[in-house]
């Protein structure tokens, strides 16, 4: 079976966003406080997801923990300094997808596959690209991760029946299972007064196609593959054939068009569209659906689309001058290979977990009232088996912003597909000075 990835090319902004950061910085007590116990472990994230974990842990263990939340555009540049020198520095701290190839490289993390740890031993207990992700570029363990984040394409059940004729999330998903099959369906929509994404930005994640390559070997080589170079041609077909509703990724009308329709413009005209499908990760369901829409909860289900792909995640490591090391390793554990505490919080929050002798029990047991009864549990961890571990580079976010950039300029008409590209080259060379890019 194919093992395929979608590249990464979310601006960290809204991927933190998205993941429930906080908008401003915030901790715990210090500890400093007269009466008050003293701290014995400090944590930093840019996300508050880790609070009632912390709670958890503080009352299996009786410690306390201070947590530190700092919002993530800040985060890197506030974190990085503090490690530097060790002072106020935490003894366990977060990462995110868009920074963590960096991190795990930069020796701020303990190394995990070291004594006493021996994190290689579990290696065959997470989904695989979850646990590569967190190696450094020799192999070694820096940082694990609860969670697997793969997506799939979420549509409209109403929809499908009246213009597809089912709704059944594997029959939708085989008309959907290549890029020529999605434009077919785009077209039957198009025909019913319907739309089949909000904007030409959704279909990014099946970029890669069946030939998912990094976009830097190991000779620092910037790989620009025919399937990446293809996906402007179907972002310009999306546009040019009316198959979107021009809501924007984030937009107000991106989120209205989720539960009614929105007034778009074709050849100059407004009219009336619903939008049938959202390309979003397992996150996207709670955090973004869920949360925007009313009137069709219900009426949702979630199916694969040509490739499969995975869109954030957090890791979490031991910082490697903490003084609690023991402590630290401890809270990771929890977090990352305590069975009880990883079912409960499956079941509290519906996260998919990486973590597989706990999915293996509890995959089954699932069934989401907001996508029609689906069990998209067993869903997603069949699409995050199918991920490519170790084409993730810590190049990705700025060369997928740069990249999606040059894709915009070309379906806006501001640039031919030639001198997108060119443009993409040059920016990325005076980025990164040391990459290798061909000249044209």
């Amino acid at each position: 079976m194919k093992k395929i990835m979608g590249f990464v090319m979310s601006l960290v902004v809204l991927i933190g966003v998205l993941a429930g950061c906080s908008d401003s910085e915030s901790s715990s007590g210090s500890g400093d406080a007269k009466g008050e116990k003293k701290v014995d472990l400090k944590i930093w994230s840019f996300t508050d997801e880790l609070k009632k974990p912390i709670k958890k842990f503080e009352e299996k263990n009786g410690v306390k923990v201070e947590l530190t939340i700092v919002p993530i555009a800040d985060y890197p540049t506030k974190l990085k300094p503090v490690l530097d020198s060790g002072v106020g520095a935490p003894d366990v701290f977060t990462g995110e997808i868009a920074f963590l190839k960096q991190w795990v490289d930069a020796g701020y993390w303990e190394n995990l596959s070291a004594d006493p740890y021996n994190a290689d031993k579990i290696s065959d207990k997470y989904i695989p690209y979850v646990f590569d992700l967190g190696k450094d570029s020799e192999g070694n363990v820096r940082a694990l991760s609860w969670q697997t984040t793969p997506g799939g394409i979420y549509y409209k059940r109403s929809i499908a029946k009246e213009v597809l004729g089912t709704d059944n999330p594997d029959e939708v998903g085989e008309m959907l299972s290549s890029m020529d099959k999605v434009f077919e369906v785009a077209e039957k929509m198009k025909e019913k007064g319907y739309r089949m994404f909000p904007d030409e930005g959704a279909i990014r994640w099946f970029s890669q196609g069946d030939n998912p390559q990094a976009w830097v070997n190991e000779n620092n080589d910037l790989k620009l593959t025919d399937q990446k170079i293809e996906f402007m041609d179907y972002a310009k077909k999306l546009r040019k054939n009316n198959y979107t509703a021009l809501a924007g990724e984030w937009s107000p009308s991106w989120f209205e068009a989720m539960d009614k329709p929105i007034k778009v413009k074709e050849n100059g005209k407004e009219t009336e569209t619903q939008v049938f499908s959202y390309v979003l990760p397992t996150w996207g369901l709670h955090s973004v659906l869920k949360t925007n829409v009313k009137e069709s909860a219900g009426d949702w289900a979630v199916t694969n689309g040509p490739s499969p792909y995975f869109w954030g995640g957090t890791w979490l490591g031991v910082y490697n001058k903490s003084k609690n090391k023991e402590l630290a390793y401890d809270f990771v554990k929890m977090m990352t290979q305590d069975d009880e505490f990883l079912t409960d919080w499956a079941k509290e929050t519906g996260d998919v977990l990486s973590y597989l002798p706990v999915t293996s029990k509890i995959k089954d047991d699932f069934s989401d009232e907001f996508l029609g009864g689906q069990n998209n549990y067993k869903f997603f961890l069949d699409q995050a088996k199918k991920i490519e571990p170790g084409i993730v580079t810590k190049y990705d976010q700025q060369l997928d912003t740069l990249y999606g950039n040059a894709v915009k300029d070309y379906v806006d008409g501001k640039k031919t597909k030639d001198e997108a590209v060119k443009e993409f080259y040059r920016q990325a060379k005076n980025a990164y000075p040391e990459l290798n890019v061909p000249k044209k």
